[in-house]
């Protein structure tokens, strides 16, 4: 069975008890004890990143994901659903991480634990813990762009990159932990809470709005898209945007403005 990028939280609620349900909740271990979903497991989001110098916020090494498939449990038909407390970039780059590894069948809680919540269902605080197994990755790298591979297609018709982050970071009004500022020539921007219908309804908007407002912005699916903002953290929940209104090439510069704006040779506009 084929899973949805998008899973609301009464649809969640029929499938809990289904046997190949993982939830992972990728909040605060503090928030996490406050309370979680009934049965979720907690993961700290280090694990979606290397933590290798000089970029550390690259995806993990392919030891490193395998390491994390096996200790998570996962099985071919494992369905992970993944939230946050964090709007949902963390729980979006779960499910790239999980894509890379070759495990397809993830979804993101529409609207995250608040979703869970604002309609009376119950939440628990005790932990709990995974049970280990063997998963036989099959590593996809094509879900990455690397520094190289935007360089050699910056002028290309049939790429475009999305930049997840503010439009101050943007613009190159502000920089964060970088040499320079502003944005990758050619860049579209679309801030990743756009993608929300609002702070207080953390869902995603409907998608026939959100394609239009992509659209107005230069974002279209027609094209090999390449998100990113500083850390792909922000990010992830844009790629989950993009998982979810269909588009064929999606990948993530997971080095992001991290690295790209503290490079020398990289090309900036502002």
């Amino acid at each position: 069975m084929n899973v949805s990028p998008l899973i609301e939280a009464a649809d969640l609620k029929s499938h809990l008890t289904d046997p190949e349900i993982l939830i992972i909740d990728l909040s605060s271990e503090e928030n996490y004890l406050k309370g979680h979903i009934p049965g979720a497991v907690h993961l700290p989001s280090s694990r979606l990143m290397s933590g290798l110098a000089p970029i550390p916020n690259r995806c993990p090494t392919d030891e490193q994901l395998q390491n994390l498939c096996d200790e998570i449990g996962l099985t071919p038909e494992t369905w992970v659903i993944a939230y946050d407390d964090q709007k949902g970039p963390w729980a979006g780059r779960l499910m790239w991480t999980l894509n890379i590894a070759g495990h397809h069948r993830c979804s993101v809680l529409n609207g995250q634990l608040s979703a869970w919540t604002s309609t009376g269902l119950t939440t628990e605080t005790r932990s709990n813990a995974f049970t280990a197994g063997s998963y036989p990755c099959t590593i996809d790298r094509d879900l990455i762009a690397d520094v190289d591979y935007i360089t050699s297609h910056l002028n290309c018709d049939g790429h475009l990159i999305w930049d997840a982050r503010s439009l101050a970071e943007y613009s190159g009004e502000k920089i964060i932990n970088a040499k320079k500022g502003g944005h990758i020539p050619g860049a579209k921007h679309f801030e990743w809470t756009d993608c929300l219908i609002s702070d207080e309804d953390l869902r995603i908007k409907p998608a026939e709005k959100l394609r239009e407002e992509l659209e107005h912005a230069g974002i279209t699916a027609d094209k090999t898209v390449i998100t990113h903002c500083q850390t792909h953290r922000r990010s992830g929940l844009t790629y989950l945007i993009a998982r979810h209104l269909g588009f064929n090439d999606i990948r993530c510069y997971d080095g992001s403005w991290f690295e790209w704006g503290n490079l020398e040779n990289t090309p900036v506009e502002k």
